[in-house]
């Protein structure tokens, strides 16, 4: 049998590519802010229906410079259950991530618990949209506005997803979107920050070209986040098929939910009220489940079937931040990881797969 990886990126036709790219052979113009990058600017903004919007190069060094144009300082309020770079990005700005438990719902940040981290050190929340599920987005505004606190999005996992018809991009002061090529929509690799404020807009550019702000002048401690030309054309054409690609991850999503509901120690997550999905990924929590987690993804391993346990580990629980933090002090992400596995999920991923990968599941 064939294996079947977690995920696939997903590419438009070769021949299209090509031909979006044809005119860089004649430009040479390859990177630093050109036609194809400013013309996927456009773009993203009319799809996001945000006032602001700059790319970069990747997700990570999106957060990083978001965060790095605040100006903030102390301590920020955030999750463990993310991968790496959220929490990377806050300390590499000299802050202190303040970890607050997540929900057993959604597995985004209990919103119920954030109040009694705030300290007069506090600047900023920092919450992640988890597989697609939004954060409690109208509660995290409401503390932020009564104790005067950024809210920077994690919202790598919420491409096309909007909360009663506005689109994800538009809460908090900004959102941090990754392009990466396991994600929804890729341009490569790449990322963007959506945001309110219009003067943020020249800090993100200097920011991300090194500090430069003229031909004699560097203002800022910056670095090179330029997305490229060859990343933009490859948006350009991904973004031409994306309502497309979010229908067939529909039908294999739905196709994992008739499968695997009420199954006896298999935990699904619900929909959410409001939320246009984007059937970004499929997690399974295995809960008093015949076998463990590790077991179950052993089994898929042996058959030639790769899950991931993600995320896993904590944040919180890193080497690099050995007896920084406690895990005990999230107990929820702390079970949660370890107990949490999402399947193979992407768009031209065939029913008859998903019925393989859940067939063994059922029978482990």
């Amino acid at each position: 049998m064939k294996p079947i990886q977690v995920t696939r990126s997903s590419m438009p036709d070769l021949e299209e590519y090509i031909d979006e790219i044809k005119e860089l052979w004649e430009t040479h113009w390859l990177t630093n802010m050109g036609k194809k990058h400013k013309e996927l600017e456009g773009l993203l903004l009319k799809y996001f229906e945000t006032p602001n919007i700059t790319l970069f190069t990747n997700g990570h060094l999106a957060l990083e410079c978001i965060i790095a144009s605040l100006k903030l300082e102390g301590e920020v309020i955030t999750t463990p259950f993310t991968f790496a770079s959220t929490t990377h990005a806050i300390v590499r700005n000299g802050l202190n991530p303040v970890f607050c438990d997540i929900n057993p719902i959604d597995y985004t940040i209990d919103v119920d618990l954030i109040e009694s981290l705030i300290t007069e050190k506090t600047t900023a929340i920092l919450p992640v949209h988890v597989y697609g599920n939004i954060c409690n987005v109208e509660k995290i505004n409401h503390l932020a506005e009564k104790y005067k606190l950024k809210v920077i999005y994690d919202a790598a996992h919420a491409f096309g997803v909007s909360f009663n018809d506005v689109n994800i991009a538009n809460f908090g002061d900004a959102s941090m979107f990754s392009f990466h090529a396991t994600k929804v929509f890729n341009t490569i690799e790449g990322g963007a920050v959506t945001y309110k404020d219009q003067s943020l807009s020249k800090i993100l550019y200097d920011i991300k070209n090194f500090g430069i702000t003229g031909q004699e002048s560097v203002e800022y401690i910056g670095g090179n986040a330029k997305m490229n030309e060859f990343q933009a054309a490859m948006g350009i054409c991904n973004l031409r098929h994306i309502e497309r690609e979010l229908d067939k991850r529909r039908i294999v999503f739905e196709k994992y939910e008739k499968r695997l509901t009420n199954i006896n120690g298999i935990k699904l997550c619900r929909s959410q009220l409001g939320v246009k999905r984007n059937y970004a990924y499929f997690p399974v929590v295995f809960e008093g489940f015949k076998k463990s987690r590790d077991d179950v993804f052993e089994y898929l391993k042996n058959e030639n079937i790769i899950a991931r346990k993600y995320f896993y580990p904590l944040t919180n629980s890193y080497d690099c931040y050995k007896g920084r933090f406690k895990t005990e002090d999230t107990p929820v992400a702390n079970y949660i990881a370890n107990n949490v596995l999402t399947l193979p999920l992407y768009a031209d991923l065939s029913l008859e797969e998903v019925d393989r990968v859940c067939d063994i599941i059922l029978e482990v």
